[in-house]
């Protein structure tokens, strides 16, 4: 197994090779490193620091296996815990759970894919492991498991919480019986004028990535927001400079892009809990900007799982799910 610099921030820069952690501490901010032959610059420290908080995304409470594309197993491999043995969502999210309450954040956002099959059993066991832990810290969304099924629990459509030195905004972007998303008038109303009227940077949270006005192609059932409800978000957040990014879940992998009309700002997916990598992100608010650095999910039983799950899909699923380290650790700046 090939080593894999996993997280890169302003002091710390962390190893994975196989089920082996290598935490490398004391670093300096913004500059250049050689570590276990990898090349890399440690994230800039933009100001004093004003806040932390956490998401995680796709944490499929009540999965049983992992790999399956629509029922065919042929293009697997496909994995399933033992009999007897904890289910890999329950593993994946205790770890997660543990290595974010280490970090002690103002908030925990959860961008939506609470369950796997969309009941309420599956929400309930959700919200125990997540409420118990963060309790009024915990802010949570819908995915299309659950809007698939029509299962009514956390879609309201916009939430919003304060942190010093950034407001988050959370859409429900899923859709009664869709698996693709989208954003309503009413919601990009509302938004818009918290976007004029903020007296700090805007985060724009939802479950569904939007689709890139810059495509060449215009799919009538794009798997993210459709096409013309990302235009308009597209457009909204190209006239509110308080916009400074916006963060879905979704794809279960990690990417950045930048759209010509919004410039430097940042659309960001992060992979699942689930499976490989098994991520978690953190952001730091200062004042000068915000960072996300990218966790992957590090206790024992996480690691052995995820190591697993990298071989789905003819080996493909690991280059496709971890993503360049620019996808994930990087400084967003304010406009």
């Amino acid at each position: 197994m090939t080593a894999e610099l996993t997280t890169v921030g302003t002091d710390e820069a962390v190893v994975h090779d196989g089920s082996e952690v290598h935490r490398h501490t004391g670093l300096q901010p913004g500059t250049d490193h050689e570590i276990e032959g990898f090349r890399f610059r440690t994230l800039p420290e933009p100001g004093p620091r004003l806040a932390t908080f956490a998401t995680v995304n796709d944490v499929h409470f009540g999965e049983t296996v992992c790999g399956l594309v629509d029922g065919h197993p042929e293009v697997g491999p496909v994995f399933q815990v033992p009999a007897g043995a904890d289910p890999y969502p329950e593993v994946m999210n205790r770890g997660a759970v543990a290595e974010i309450g280490d970090l002690d954040p103002q908030l925990v956002v959860v961008k939506g894919d609470l369950t796997s099959g969309g009941t309420m059993a599956e929400y309930e066991e959700f919200t125990r492991v997540y409420g118990d832990a963060f309790g009024e810290r915990l802010l949570h969304v819908r995915g299309n498991h659950e809007s698939w099924h029509s299962l009514a629990v956390a879609d309201q459509p916009l939430q919003v919480a304060d942190l010093p030195g950034a407001r988050l905004v959370l859409l429900d972007t899923s859709v009664d019986g869709a698996e693709n998303g989208a954003v309503r008038p009413a919601q990009l109303e509302e938004l818009d004028d918290i976007a004029a009227t903020s007296d700090r940077p805007v985060l724009v949270f939802g479950h569904h990535h939007a689709w890139n006005p810059d495509s060449a192609e215009r799919p009538e059932r794009y798997f993210g927001i459709v096409p013309d409800d990302s235009e308009r978000l597209v457009e909204l957040v190209a006239r509110r400079p308080a916009i400074v990014g916006y963060f879905a879940g979704h794809t279960h992998r990690n990417r950045v892009r930048y759209f010509d009309a919004t410039g430097r700002v940042p659309w960001v997916e992060v992979a699942c809990v689930k499976d490989y990598p098994g991520a978690w992100a953190e952001y730091r608010v200062h004042e000068g900007g915000v960072l996300q650095i990218v966790h992957r999910i590090s206790t024992p039983d996480a690691l052995a799982w995820t190591e697993q799950t990298r071989e789905m899909f003819h080996g493909l699923y690991a280059s496709y799910a971890f993503g360049a380290l620019e996808d994930r650790c990087f400084a967003i700046g304010l406009r």
